[in-house]
C-alpha cells in the first residue's frame, strides 16, 4: 500500500541530502500524540512512511518523517501547512506538521487503499468510465486547490490513491516555484492517460518510474485509441489536447465540469452516446456540442494554406505574363550569414526527422575555465551506438559541478548545415539539467575557445529553470526556417548518485535528429 506518493521530487532532491530517520521503532509516540504502528515503506524522496494513531482523537494516521528537520525540511512543511488549509473529500486532510531540528514530520489522513500506480500494476488499464471518474475527482480536488490561489505540483498515480470505499483522493501536494496551474490541469491528462493505457507520457523519475508512453519519432505519445480498442473518440480527444501545450489549457473548473458531464453519462448507462465534448479552449463550457480546438485550427489552416498558394500563383502568373523574359528565382546560400541557424525558406524541411548519423570526428567535451579537462576524448562514446559505453563525468560535492563552472557538454559539428529537429540525450540516472544551444562556430578545441563557446552559443532550450527528470531527455527548439552546423548539449546541474556521496552522471549516447 503506497501513502505518499513518488511523483515530482526535485523539491526533495534541490533541499540537500534526504536520509531515512535512523530506525523509528514501534510504539514511538511523537510530540507525545502520535504512536508508530507499522513502518509501511518509504518513499522515493527518502522519507519514511508509517502507519500511526493518534492516541488523542483514536483516528488512523499517516506519519511522513524526514532527517534531517530544520531549513532542508522547510519546503516539505510549508507545503504541508498550506495543503492543511484546504477542505476538499477528494484531497487527504493534513492534521499536523512539526519540526524537531534532528527530524521533521508530517501527520496526514490515512487512506485504507492503493494507489493509481499500484491499481493499475495489478489489474491492468482500466475502462473508460472508470477511467473519467478518478480523473473528474482529482480534477474537482484541483479546483478547491486553485480556487484558493496555490498550485498543487504533484498529480502523479502514486499520489492518486484509491480508497477502499472508492473514494479517490490526491495526497502529498510538493508545489514549488517551477510548478504552476497549467502543469496540474495538464497532469489531469496525463492521468486519464495513464488510467487508459498504463503508460505515463510525462518524463518520469528514480524509483518511482513508470513505464513510458509508446512514442513516434518526435517523441510524442500515441493516442489511447492508438494503443487500446474501446476508448471513446471524444475521451481520446480531450486525453491528447490536455497533453498538447499547443492546445491551450482550461481552467480546473472548466476541465471537472466536462469530466463531469462524461462521468454522469457513465453512471447513466448513456456513456456510448454522450457524443462530441462540450469543452471550449477559452476556459468554459459551452450548451453546444464544440469540434476539439486541434480539427477546428486544421480546418482553419488548411483553408488559409490554399488561398494563399492561390494568391501567389496568380501574382507569379501576373509577373510573368508581363515579363516574358524573366529570369528564374535564385535560391538562398545556406552558408551565408554567419548566424547560429541560418535563414534557407526554400528548402524548408519535409517529412519526418531522420536519424542523423554521427562519427568520433564530428562531436568534442566542452569544459569551460576552471575545468581540468580530463574528459577530453570521452566524447566519442556518446555516438557509438552502444548504451553499455559512455562519456563518465567527475563527481562534484555539489549539483552545479561544485561551483566550479558553468557546466560541462558535447559540441556537435555537422560537415554542413542542415535543418533539425531534435536531441535526444540517454543519461544514466534520471535528474541531469541539460540545455541545448547552437552556434556558428568552434574557436578552438582549448580552455578559451570553450569558454567562448559557453558565453557566445544562443540557448535553444533552458536547462537551469528546472531540473529534466527522465533519464531520456529530448531537446527541441530549433528553427524549421533555419539551418544548423554548430549544436552544443549542454550539463547545467548533475543529479545525485545513488551509490556514491556526490553529483554525477554518464551521457550514454547523444542522438541528432533532422531533415
Amino acid at each position: 500500500m503506497t501513502q505518499v506518493g513518488e511523483g515530482h521530487e526535485t523539491a526533495a532532491d534541490e533541499a540537500g541530502p534526504v536520509l531515512t530517520f535512523g530506525a523509528p521503532t514501534v510504539g514511538e509516540i511523537l510530540a507525545e500524540r502520535y504512536q508508530l504502528e507499522q513502518h509501511v515503506n518509504n518513499d522515493s524522496a527518502g522519507r519514511q512512511v508509517w502507519r500511526g494513531i493518534d492516541v488523542v482523537l483514536r483516528r488512523p494516521v499517516a506519519v511522513v518523517l524526514r532527517h534531517p528537520g530544520g531549513d532542508s525540511a522547510a519546503e516539505m512543511l510549508q507545503a504541508a501547512v498550506a495543503a492543511s488549509r484546504v477542505l476538499h473529500p477528494n484531497l487527504v486532510g493534513v492534521y499536523d506538521a512539526i519540526d524537531e531540528e534532528q527530524r521533521a514530520y508530517v501527520v496526514r489522513e490515512w487512506v485504507d487503499g492503493e494507489s493509481l500506480r499500484d491499481l493499475i500494476a495489478a489489474e491492468g488499464p482500466l475502462d473508460p468510465a472508470r477511467a473519467i471518474a478518478i480523473a473528474h475527482s482529482v480534477a474537482d480536488a484541483l479546483t478547491a486547490v486553485h480556487a484558493t490561489g496555490m498550485v498543487h505540483g504533484n498529480v502523479h498515480p502514486g499520489t492518486t490513491l484509491i480508497g477502499d470505499d472508492n473514494r479517490v483522493v490526491l495526497a502529498d501536494a510538493r508545489a514549488d516555484a517551477a510548478d504552476s496551474v497549467e502543469a496540474d490541469v495538464r497532469a489531469v491528462g496525463g492521468i486519464l492517460y495513464f488510467a487508459l493505457t498504463g503508460h505515463w507520457p510525462h518524463t518520469e523519475v528514480g524509483r518511482s518510474a513508470l513505464p513510458d508512453a509508446t512514442r513516434d519519432s518526435a517523441g510524442n505519445p500515441a493516442a489511447p485509441r492508438q494503443i487500446r480498442a474501446g476508448v471513446p473518440a471524444y475521451l481520446d480527444d480531450l486525453t491528447m489536447d490536455l497533453l498538447d501545450r499547443r492546445v491551450a489549457a482550461p481552467a480546473a473548473e472548466a476541465l471537472t465540469a466536462e469530466l463531469g458531464r462524461l462521468d454522469a453519462a457513465a453512471e447513466e448507462e448513456e456513456f456510448e452516446d454522450v457524443g462530441p465534448l462540450r469543452f471550449v479552449q477559452g476556459g468554459g463550457t459551452s450548451s453546444e456540442p464544440a469540434r476539439s480546438a486541434p480539427k477546428i485550427m486544421l480546418g482553419v489552416g488548411a483553408l488559409v494554406i490554399i488561398a494563399i498558394i492561390g494568391l501567389v500563383f496568380g501574382i507569379r502568373a501576373i509577373s510573368n505574363s508581363s515579363k516574358p523574359n524573366a529570369s528564374p528565382t535564385s535560391t538562398v546560400d545556406a552558408n551565408t550569414g554567419g548566424q547560429p541557424g541560418t535563414d534557407d525558406p526554400s528548402d524548408a524541411p519535409q517529412g519526418d526527422p531522420v536519424k542523423i548519423p554521427l562519427t568520433e570526428d564530428m562531436v568534442r567535451i566542452v569544459d569551460p575555465p576552471q575545468g581540468d579537462r580530463d574528459d577530453t576524448g570521452e566524447s566519442k562514446y556518446v555516438v557509438d551506438g552502444d548504451q553499455d559505453t559512455a562519456w563518465k563525468l567527475s563527481y562534484f560535492k555539489q549539483p552545479n559541478f561544485g561551483g566550479r563552472k558553468a557546466g560541462m557538454g558535447v559540441l556537435i559539428h555537422l560537415p554542413e548545415p542542415r535543418a533539425l529537429s531534435d536531441v535526444r540525450v540517454y543519461t544514466s540516472a534520471p535528474g541531469a539539467a541539460i540545455d541545448l544551444r547552437v552556434g556558428d562556430k568552434d574557436p578552438g578545441d582549448t580552455s578559451k575557445g570553450d569558454d567562448t563557446i559557453v558565453k557566445s552559443y544562443a540557448r535553444l532550450s533552458d536547462g537551469d529553470g528546472a531540473v529534466n527528470t527522465g533519464d531520456k531527455q529530448i531537446l527541441d527548439g530549433f528553427d524549421p526556417d533555419k539551418k544548423y552546423q554548430y549544436v552544443l548539449v549542454f550539463l547545467t546541474k548533475l543529479p545525485r548518485n545513488e551509490d556514491t556521496p556526490g553529483y554525477q552522471v554518464n551521457v550514454n549516447e547523444i542522438e541528432l535528429y533532422g531533415f
